[in-house]
């Protein structure tokens, strides 16, 4: 590979880093084709972006892009597949998911909601983290809890009223 192959390799990883919310570092080494080709289909499905890369182009790109990662240097070691992504928790229920029918891919690190995760065990983690989307979400359930049950009330109390006013006007 000449240099200049090699910097454009590193300018698009740096261009990929910069653009996305979070990252996952994964092992992908002995899936086999079929494998492979599954999960970059279900990466694709769900908008992740996977992509493989030599640990120094890698690191390289980490240190030209506009994020501080040097967090994640440890684990650049061995095959490295990048997910990268705009929401936090879909690569590691994707990862969960993939492997109830696989070994692979085994989480190296990750780079979310402006955190480091090192290390598989951190999975679980990751898998509990709310996106963007799930904690709007919550907030407005939460806020339409009291509405509903006033609501309830006024109409549950309603027939009530409606009862003690229909007999006060028969007397």
């Amino acid at each position: 590979m000449t240099k200049e192959e090699k910097n454009l390799i590193i300018d698009n990883l740096t261009e990929q880093v910069n653009k996305a919310s979070h990252l996952y570092l994964t092992d992908t080494s002995g899936l086999n084709a079929e494998q492979t080709g599954k999960l970059r289909r279900t990466c694709f499905n769900e908008n992740v972006t996977l992509i493989v890369a030599k640990n120094k182009l890698l690191q390289k790109a980490f240190d030209k892009s506009d994020k501080k990662l040097e967090g994640l240097y440890s684990v650049l070691k061995g095959s490295t597949a990048v997910m990268f992504t705009e929401t936090g928790n879909v690569p590691a229920k994707l990862i969960k998911d993939f492997r109830k029918k696989n070994q692979k891919p085994v989480l190296k690190g990750a780079f979310v909601e402006e955190d480091f995760y090192i290390g598989d065990n951190q999975l679980e983690n990751l898998v509990s983290i709310k996106s963007r989307n799930e904690l709007i979400a919550d907030v407005i359930a939460m806020l339409q809890t009291p509405v509903k049950n006033v609501i309830s009330s006024l109409q549950s109390g309603q027939n009530t009223l409606h009862g003690v006013l229909e007999t006060l006007s028969k007397k």
